[in-house]
């Protein structure tokens, strides 16, 4: 009986990291284009949080091609990010931080082994992203969503608009 309890649960084990292992996270933030005298490219975080306020951080995008590291003083303007995870972070680090983005569309794209969906256990979730840019405003975007897909075939996607700092926000669980 132990025998048959523990093949099933390893099988079943083994399946949900089979379906985290294969999954494709495909994240679309666009940054708009703002017509105004002092432009500055905005600081953006995005991440993963779970229902009880755990957070998979995925990118932080800011002015990290600076010598002195003066960049780093403006993440704490990304407030929620800042209160969340981004305080106990030591940047830059490695596959999270890049310079920040011209207006325009972008993807982070996670796949395979190397996405941080395989560390997910089932439940709800939520994708959010906020911006905040230097003269300029804030804004946080959050796109729920359910973890895994009902059934492996089904493709999770949603989608938000920003109202001024962000544009449109799009994610696509595979």
């Amino acid at each position: 009986m132990r025998f048959l309890l523990t093949a099933a649960v390893a099988t079943a084990v083994t399946g949900s990291a089979a379906i985290a292992n294969a999954a494709e996270l495909t994240v679309s933030v666009e940054v708009p284009k703002i017509n105004v005298a002092e432009y500055h490219r905005p600081y953006v975080a995005i991440w993963l949080e779970d229902s009880a306020g755990k957070v998979t951080n995925l990118a932080v995008w800011y002015n990290v091609n600076n010598n002195k590291k003066e960049g780093e003083k403006w993440l704490k303007d990304m407030r929620q990010w800042w209160r969340k995870s981004g305080r106990e972070l030591a940047m830059p680090v490695d596959g999270l931080s890049s310079p920040t983005r011209a207006p325009g569309t972008h993807q982070v794209r996670f796949d395979g082994a190397a996405s941080p969906l395989k560390a997910l256990a089932p439940g709800n979730y939520k994708l959010v992203v906020e911006a905040a840019r230097e003269v300029g405003g804030r804004e946080l975007v959050s796109l729920p969503f359910q973890w895994p897909a009902a059934g492996a075939a089904n493709a999770i996607t949603a989608d938000a608009k920003g109202s001024s700092e962000l544009g449109a926000v799009k994610l696509s669980l595979k």
